[in-house]
């Protein structure tokens, strides 16, 4: 979620939601499973339409959960869904990641995907998302780093896209290679006890690039990015229409695979002498692997 004054790179065409949607705890939110208990209260920052808040509430039930995004649209395809799920334990509301309208301490866990890339200053995000955690709360976030991206065979045109998705981001006070910065963003908002770590999504078999490939082929002509770089200057109709054609190349050769990687980090608010709420320097704790002791941590945040 952005607020007002960020321009969100993708908007919410149905192709775009087609994406959102099928993001799942398990494939988007893997990193943060482990430390999550029954009783947990948990914000989702940027929930979008909803699907991984709704399987966390599952997982952390009774304990409540909520989602928040900018966007009232998405929001009530959120609420849609949930009632669909028939899961109680949520809610969604429309909310501004700069100014989150819960009280200090709220929350055991703050989670955030694919949301701090699309920020002007991500590191106030962070800031805000410390201020509503309790004492050894958690926050999990995990972003794309569009520059690591990988695709075979290679493809000039798809260069060129991935080019002009820098240049638009650049136009908006945005990082597009927001992954490998979290770590950094985390500890100067205030954080302690980081983990990182890295993650991929991988489309390679025909379902996968003909999902993959057929998104962003119809994003590339009718998304929010489309409107932008012609907006801006950046590109052209025509050109638009030669990366759309790259990516219907790529759904149907049976050799063809895209990766993208993600950048991900836990981190916990630690308060006490050194570092109070005056004080989101952020002072480098311990590290503890991620894949380590999940039952130790998530005591930390235990009622």
């Amino acid at each position: 979620m952005i607020t007002p004054s960020d321009r969100y790179t993708h908007g919410h065409h149905e192709s775009v939601l087609r994406s959102h949607t099928w993001r799942t705890a398990e494939n988007s939110a893997g990193f943060l499973l482990p430390y999550l208990r029954h009783g947990h209260s948990v914000l989702d920052v940027g929930c979008g339409p909803g699907t991984i808040t709704i399987d966390i509430a599952r997982r952390v039930a009774p304990g409540d959960v909520t989602g928040i995004d900018r966007s009232l649209e998405v929001i009530e395809l959120a609420r849609r869904g949930a009632t669909d799920s028939g899961v109680a334990n949520l809610s969604f509301e429309v909310g501004d990641v700069y100014a989150l309208d819960f009280a200090d301490s709220t929350f055991d866990v703050v989670y955030a995907h694919q949301v701090l890339q699309h920020l002007s200053d991500p590191i106030r995000a962070l800031r805000e998302m410390r201020r509503v955690l309790v004492s050894g709360g958690l926050v999990a976030v995990r972003d794309a780093d569009y520059g690591k991206f990988a695709w075979a065979p290679r493809a000039s045109v798809r260069e060129r896209w991935l080019e002009l998705y820098h240049e638009i981001t650049r136009r908006n006070g945005a990082e597009a290679d927001a992954g490998r910065y979290l770590a950094e963003w985390v500890r100067s908002a205030g954080f302690e006890q980081l983990t990182y770590a890295t993650s991929i999504w991988r489309f390679h078999t025909a379902e996968e690039r003909a999902w993959w490939g057929g998104l962003w082929a119809e994003r590339v002509l009718k998304s929010e990015f489309a409107r932008q770089g012609l907006e801006f200057g950046l590109t052209t109709a025509a050109e638009l229409q030669e990366i759309s054609g790259t990516f219907v190349t790529m759904a149907e050769d049976p050799d063809a695979e895209f990766v993208v990687e993600h950048g991900e980090v836990l981190a916990h608010r630690v308060l006490g002498p050194e570092n109070d709420e005056g004080d989101v320097s952020g002072s480098a704790g311990g590290e503890v692997g991620i894949e380590d002791e999940p039952d130790e941590l998530a005591e930390r945040i235990d009622h």
